[in-house]
């Protein structure tokens, strides 16, 4: 198992891509943290790890609040003494013209997508030895759509913040990286009021969250010792026929 007895968190870890990387890290061998803000998924996704014979806790998060961060942090290193992985998994969207979005709109998308990566990777450092850091862009980052600038702009930022983190620190401590998935079956996609009317069309393969989880693994691991400070896209070619 490449990850037995690491200690993994993964925000947003109650469904759709995150339900799936925290359910294979356990699979894995991890000791999984699944943040997430809904009770009940994350403790349903609790115990569906539990009932194959891994190890997880749930600890009710909103991602987007210092504080819970900070706790968070505290009850994984109470728990469990250490730090290993991090998957800055949680995301928002907004579906409205630049026109129509309010300050607020923009700030709660920055703040859940943003300042919450920022806030967890400064307190996760504090204790990692040796590990990763995995955050999830998007293709959002590359080719855009109306209508969700700010969540573009949001993964455009990530990725950046992951190449300035990875020359801070040597890749033997932690290595730090991106995954920018492209059209994934999870309700963020279905949510988009453009979509749901058919305005946009999904063009491509749509993934599934195992397949983002199988590549959140793989730079997790061991086996990308030698990835540092990029942007792995995970999109099935949707890039390429935009």
């Amino acid at each position: 198992m490449r990850f037995k007895d690491k200690v993994c968190i993964v925000t947003g870890g109650s469904s759709g891509i995150g339900k799936a990387t925290s359910l294979q890290f356990a699979r894995e061998g991890a000791k999984v943290a699944v943040l997430s803000r809904t009770e009940q998924e994350g403790n349903e996704t609790v115990e569906e790890i539990t009932k194959v014979g891994g190890i997880a806790l749930f600890i009710k998060t909103d991602v987007a609040v210092q504080a819970d961060i900070d706790a968070a942090c505290k009850k994984v290193m109470d728990e469990w003494q250490r730090i290993d992985i991090v998957v800055n998994n949680a995301a928002m969207m907004t579906f409205k013209p630049i026109k129509e979005i309010t300050v607020d709109d923009w700030d709660n998308v920055m703040a859940v997508n943003l300042r919450a990566v920022f806030l967890l990777t400064q307190c996760s450092l504090r204790y990692i030895k040796k590990g990763a850091i995995v955050n999830v862009s998007s293709v959002h980052a590359h080719e855009t759509t109306p209508g969700v600038v700010p969540y573009a702009t949001s993964k455009g930022a990530l990725e950046a913040f992951t190449r300035g983190i990875s020359m801070e620190y040597e890749s033997s401590q932690v290595r730090i990286n991106c995954v920018a998935p492209g059209a994934v079956d999870t309700p963020m996609l279905w949510e988009n009021p453009r979509v749901k009317s058919g305005e946009e069309k999904v063009e491509g393969e749509i993934g599934q969250p195992e397949d983002i989880a199988a590549a959140i693994l793989f730079l997790a691991s061991d086996e990308a010792r030698f990835i540092n400070g990029t942007t792995l896209i995970v999109d099935g070619g949707r890039l390429n026929i935009l």
